[in-house]
């Protein structure tokens, strides 16, 4: 822990932003979420960051940190303090050598996003687009990146990219922490709407 401690931010909305760290925060890649300062106490880093003024929610996963705030403060001003309380929490030395040891491969991980990007599917994103006749597949997990393909009424709609960026890859990235990009592999100039007009 003696090198520089490497922190990015991701904006993803007014409320939400993602915090990617260069190395692991939780033992054995598993996801911890805390609504509250009482839930925060089981994690000194969660507990931490409850600290900071307007911070409502905190996801610890891996080697990201999603959190959740209101207020004006901006996300430039809240992430220098979240940058001093993972830089305290890591050079603590809370994760030991062993705990170390217990992060997954990438091929484990990659297994955990894509199981939990089916359930995601299944649960939320495919109920809401069937209204329209629309059909969301998931076609694979590489890295942090994921690959689906739209079928039904998605295939060649005009709405196709904004259902992508405003609603599929919205809702993936903030649930799932380590996924960092959203990608359509459909063939819309194959799909049956005759307005969509693919971008070049």
């Amino acid at each position: 822990m003696n090198d520089a401690i490497k922190i990015t931010a991701q904006i993803l909305d007014a409320e939400h932003c993602r915090f990617n760290v260069d190395r692991p925060l939780i033992r054995g890649g598993v996801s911890r979420q805390f609504s509250n300062r009482q839930e925060a106490t089981q994690h000194p880093l969660a507990e931490m960051l409850f600290g900071i003024d307007g911070i409502t929610g905190v996801q610890i996963s891996g080697q990201t940190i999603t959190l959740a705030k209101v207020g004006d403060a901006p996300w430039k001003e809240v992430g220098a303090q979240v940058g001093k309380a993972t830089r305290t929490y890591l050079k603590s030395n809370v994760l030991s050598a062993a705990a170390r040891s217990d992060i997954p491969t990438s091929s484990s991980i990659e297994a955990q996003i894509r199981a939990r990007v089916t359930h995601l599917l299944d649960t939320e994103i495919n109920p809401a687009v069937a209204g329209h006749g629309g059909h969301i597949s998931l076609v694979d997990v590489q890295g942090s990146t994921v690959y689906i393909q739209m079928s039904g009424g998605c295939q060649g709609c005009g709405s196709a990219k904004a259902t992508l960026k405003q609603g599929i890859e919205r809702t993936i990235l903030q649930s799932i922490p380590e996924v960092t990009a959203v990608l359509d592999t459909t063939d819309h100039a194959a799909g049956s709407n005759p307005y969509y007009a693919p971008t070049k």
